[in-house]
């Protein structure tokens, strides 16, 4: 119960800053058209941001129940998280936030707000290849090396079960 209150503070720290305050930021310093003509719109963005935030967190619930830690690198997981979204891609967490994004560049119709997305998940990219698939080598070894092998870094795979 302990990691899930670690996890849900780091997470909302981490969503507060870099999934509202700077965005927010984007959108008084650049503007958006909150008044769509469509409809639509409107409601199709809202709908991408609630499920990337439901997505991102499952994850956190994921880390916290079966990885006994939290997404933030100071206090990870202490055991390796594979279950969950984490079955079909490893950075499900980040896709979650950048969807949420992505509704909400479409909501404000902001290409600002889009831009960043571009650049976060690209400092993502780069936090996770020169920082946490390291760190997480050398914390569950062959266990992440196998994950590895299995389960693609952004893109899903979703395996049929072999009958037998």
């Amino acid at each position: 119960m302990f990691a899930l209150i670690r996890a849900t503070v780091y997470a909302t720290l981490f969503a507060s800053i870099i999934l509202v305050f700077i965005p927010m930021r984007i959108l008084n310093s650049f503007g958006a058209d909150l008044t769509l003509p469509n409809v639509f719109e409107k409601w199709l963005g809202l709908l991408i941001v609630l499920a990337g935030a439901g997505f991102s967190a499952s994850c956190v619930f994921q880390f916290a129940f079966k990885g006994r830690g939290t997404p933030a690198p100071f206090d990870p997981p202490r055991q390796l998280v594979t279950t969950g979204p984490y079955r079909y891609v490893r950075n499900p967490m980040y896709i979650g936030a950048a969807l949420a994004m992505s509704g909400a560049a479409l909501y404000c119709r902001s290409i600002p707000l889009l831009l960043y997305n571009f650049g976060f998940l690209l400092f993502c990219h780069l936090f996770i290849i020169l920082y946490e698939e390291p760190v997480l080598d050398r914390l569950f070894g062959d266990d992440y090396r196998q994950y590895r092998c299995q389960v693609r870094r952004w893109l899903p795979v979703i395996r049929k079960k072999n009958a037998k």
